[in-house]
């Protein structure tokens, strides 16, 4: 069964990440989604969608006060710890105003890079009729990538918005969308979405 119903998935678009006061954006990457334009861009994708009533999903990473529910040992989940990073209810959590999102649309919490682990994400999409998701977020090699594999292993089309995203290394950016998101997704960009 095929079906060209899509929504648009904004990943890791928090004020944690994009914003210079955010503990991850403060490291480098706010300052590229800066340069890149990554919010002027996704604004640009999000207003095309709610234009055309293409479904939004905002994923953001979320964490309780005290880490509870972090299941990954790696070092970045310790990073982000020692930082205090992405506990949910703070303003690192949030969105800014460029992509905020509406109070009927959905915001996916995750715990971990892929935002179909432990989330209902993808019964909402395949409950919806939804075939081929549109992603663009931070970081491109991490969140961009794992929801590209994982979307393409549930059976849906993927189209990533290239200037939605965005790494701290530049470097790590280019080879992702040159090398790894085109196994796996359509490449495309945000005024070719809006059309």
């Amino acid at each position: 069964m095929t079906t060209q119903t899509e929504a648009l998935l904004l990943l890791d678009l928090q004020n944690e990440m994009v914003d210079p006061q955010g503990k991850i954006g403060a490291g480098g990457l706010a300052a590229v989604v800066e340069q890149r334009n990554v919010l002027a861009n996704a604004a640009r994708a999000l207003d095309a969608a709610r234009r055309k009533g293409v479904p939004v999903v905002f994923v953001r990473l979320g964490f309780r006060a005290d880490y509870a529910d972090a299941l990954s040992v790696a070092p970045r989940i310790e990073r982000l710890k020692a930082n205090k990073a992405a506990i949910l209810g703070t303003w690192g959590t949030e969105f800014p105003e460029a992509v905020a999102p509406r109070e009927d649309e959905l915001i996916v919490t995750k715990q971990c890079v892929n935002p179909f682990y432990n989330t209902g994400l993808l019964n909402w999409l395949l409950a919806r009729g939804v075939g081929k998701v549109v992603i663009g977020g931070v970081v491109t090699n991490l969140v961009v990538e794992s929801t590209a594999r994982a979307a393409d292993d549930a059976g849906l089309a993927v189209t990533v918005l290239e200037d939605v995203c965005a790494a701290p290394n530049p470097e790590w950016h280019r080879f992702s969308v040159e090398n790894i998101l085109p196994m796996f997704a359509t490449i495309s960009d945000s005024k070719a979405f809006a059309g």
